[in-house]
């Protein structure tokens, strides 16, 4: 018996009839981490010893009888962004290489209150800036269905995870397709909130007002469990809002409204991945809803150029405080405090992180600010009523996730915009806010493929209904 193999809910039921126990459970995806991330790379601290006290307190509770949630016991990986107390948070960069969490994200004390056991934290591109985890500090993630192949990024680390049965599921971060794109790469399930669902206090900042945090699931009956237990306004962080109640249980496909943007099937798309994702939402079809094309004209025209500008300007503002003082790296070799300054951000970031920083820096300063940002700004506005115009004739958007399977490992790394192409499906989505979930739909040349489905705000649970339905059809 393979217990790395079970979803949540099969563990948890494990759990509970006494067939194995918290620490048997730990012990087994420890081994599997030991055997398998020799070649993934999937992370970059395993928590062993805090795991085996976590599992233990979990088998405690339940030889007293105690019920315990569906969470208890069960190994969860996070995104190195994500800071955990008394553990490493090196968001994937030297300049916070040895940085030790002194408090946990709201969502981890959540998950922590529940018995999770947190078994490691993962690889990622350094501070989320890339779609495929070649970008981290200290060594690319690779795909476990083809060691060749990128895992996609940022949150590949926690993809990969998943995908190779090395935890039980993993939190990841999207900022643009970070968790869409990488589950969809590697076969699992991923879910990006809609933005203020999930509080961002303990999330290492890249860009805030894009910024979400979400799981990777090997079932999207495991996604909505997850979700349920981290989602909650949060006295932390001023942008988190509660969800309406509706969790959408009596939702009927039949007569379901589904929009398909139709510049979201235009040239550049493999063939393989459009004839998927059409067949995929030809069994909704079949299911009795209604299939309509749509027109996003801002989101898909204008909406990568849009999030770069603003995703640039909040990094210039939020990586400032990366400054060697406080915390973090700082250099040894510096004759002033500017040239400090100079020496420990040249030295603690790598190339796409500074490429960023000077991005945003440069469209921020005096006589630009107006030209690039304020434009920007105005954009966002207009891909928010492309969507707003949209859901009046339609419940839920399908597209793609990524408009190819994962790429070969260095493909893409000589050519920076070519690696921001990868995210065209998902920029707009992540500006306007919108919950968006990734669920497997088949696979090309052996390479998995994902379904992208997207709803209005606060309807997360909709749309993972919704991806239920393709789930126990495939």
């Amino acid at each position: 018996m393979d217990l790395t193999s079970f979803t949540i809910k099969q563990a948890h039921q494990g759990l509970v009839n006494k067939e194995f126990s918290a620490l048997e459970l730990a012990k087994a995806y420890l081994n599997k981490i030991e055997k398998k991330d020799k070649e993934i790379s999937a992370f970059l601290t395993v928590c062993d010893k805090s795991a085996l006290l976590q599992a233990q307190k979990v088998d405690e509770k339940i030889a007293r009888g105690d019920s315990i949630h569906v969470l208890a016991g069960i190994p969860i990986a996070v995104k190195d962004v994500i800071v955990v107390k008394d553990v490493k948070a090196t968001a994937g960069s030297k300049i916070l290489e040895n940085y030790i969490a002194p408090y946990n994200a709201t969502c981890i004390k959540k998950l922590k209150e529940k018995g999770a056991v947190i078994i490691g934290k993962t690889n990622m591109d350094e501070f989320a800036m890339g779609s495929s985890t070649e970008r981290s500090a200290f060594f690319p993630t690779k795909n476990p269905h083809d060691l060749t192949r990128v895992p996609g990024g940022s949150s590949g680390g926690s993809a990969a995870a998943v995908a190779a049965n090395m935890s039980g599921y993993a939190l990841g971060s999207d900022t643009c397709g970070s968790i869409r794109q990488p589950a969809s790469f590697c076969g699992v399930v991923g879910f990006k909130p809609t933005y203020g669902a999930v509080s961002r206090y303990g999330l290492i900042a890249m860009a805030s007002s894009l910024d979400h945090i979400g799981p990777f699931t090997k079932t999207v009956q495991d996604c909505r469990i997850v979700f349920d237990a981290i989602k909650g306004k949060d006295d932390l962080d001023s942008t988190s809002a509660e969800l309406p109640e509706n969790d959408f249980s009596d939702f009927k496909i039949k007569g379901m409204k589904i929009g398909i943007p139709k510049e979201y099937f235009a040239e550049g798309i493999d063939e393989g991945v459009e004839k998927i994702v059409k067949n995929a939402i030809k069994k909704y079809e079949d299911l009795g809803a209604k299939i309509q094309e749509v027109s996003l004209p801002y989101g898909t025209d204008h909406a990568l150029a849009t999030y770069y500008i603003i995703m640039s300007c909040e990094v210039s503002a939020n990586l400032a405080r990366y400054d060697g003082i406080k915390y973090g790296h700082f250099t040894k070799k510096a004759k002033d405090l500017f040239d400090f300054y100079l020496k420990t951000r040249g030295e603690g970031f790598g190339d796409e992180v500074k490429r960023r920083i000077m991005l945003g820096t440069y469209a921020l300063s005096s006589g630009y600010y107006e030209a690039y940002y304020l434009r920007a700004q105005k954009i966002r506005t207009l891909i928010k009523q492309d969507f707003e115009r949209v859901f009046k004739e339609v419940d839920v958007l399908m597209t793609p996730v990524a408009p190819t399977p994962a790429f070969k490992l260095g493909e893409k790394m000589t050519d920076p915009l070519s690696m921001y192409l990868a995210d065209i499906y998902m920029a707009a989505v992540s500006l306007a806010g919108l919950p968006g979930i990734s669920v497997p739909c088949g696979k090309v040349d052996n390479l998995p493929v994902g379904l992208q489905i997207i709803g209005k705000y606060f309807e997360d649970n909709k749309i993972i209904k919704i991806a239920e339905f393709l789930e126990t059809r495939a």
